[in-house]
Order: structure tokens, then C-alpha cells, then sequence
């Protein structure tokens, strides 16, 4: 299961509605995981570093659009305060 990190426009940000979608925000901390439907977010701040079950690292952090895949199960690793949009489909 792979983690799709893109970036976007602000074309982009206005056609998905992004920033009608909710916000989220979690301190610098470490913490397991598991998506039960796909999620789209949109990083306003932040950095993390996101590991899978397979032990993949994945790095994203502000201005990023990242998709998490439905049954995904990973550590989320905090190295900077996130705040972002997120959307689960």
C-alpha cells in the first residue's frame, strides 16, 4: 500500500475545496495508525515522517497533499506540529 505525496496549486486547492475541509493538528509525538477509508490531507505546517507495515519511510510536511490508502496501517512520527486539511473518502 503506497502513500502518494503531490503537490498542489492553487487551482488545484480551489477545485478539491480544500480549504472548506476540517483541520487537525497534533504536537511534535509518535503514535500508531490504521485507515479504515482513504484520506486526503493538505499540509498547512508540519513535518512527519510516516512508517508502514512493510517498513517504508515516507516524509511530508508543509504544502504537501498526501493520500493515505484505505487498510493502511503505520506509525506516525511527528517531528514538527502538524496542522492540516483532511478529507477521508
Amino acid at each position: 500500500m503506497k502513500i502518494k505525496i503531490d503537490k498542489v496549486d492553487k487551482k488545484e486547492i480551489e477545485e478539491k475545496g480544500i480549504l472548506e475541509w476540517p483541520i487537525w493538528e497534533k504536537e511534535i509525538s509518535r503514535f500508531d495508525w490504521h485507515y479504515d477509508s482513504i484520506e486526503e490531507c493538505y499540509l498547512l505546517e508540519g513535518e512527519v515522517v510516516v512508517e508502514t507495515e512493510e517498513g517504508e519511510k515516507v516524509e511530508f510536511g508543509k504544502g504537501d497533499f498526501v493520500t493515505f490508502p484505505e487498510g493502511l496501517s503505520c506509525i506516525w512520527d511527528i517531528k514538527k506540529p502538524v496542522r492540516k486539511h483532511y478529507n477521508f473518502k
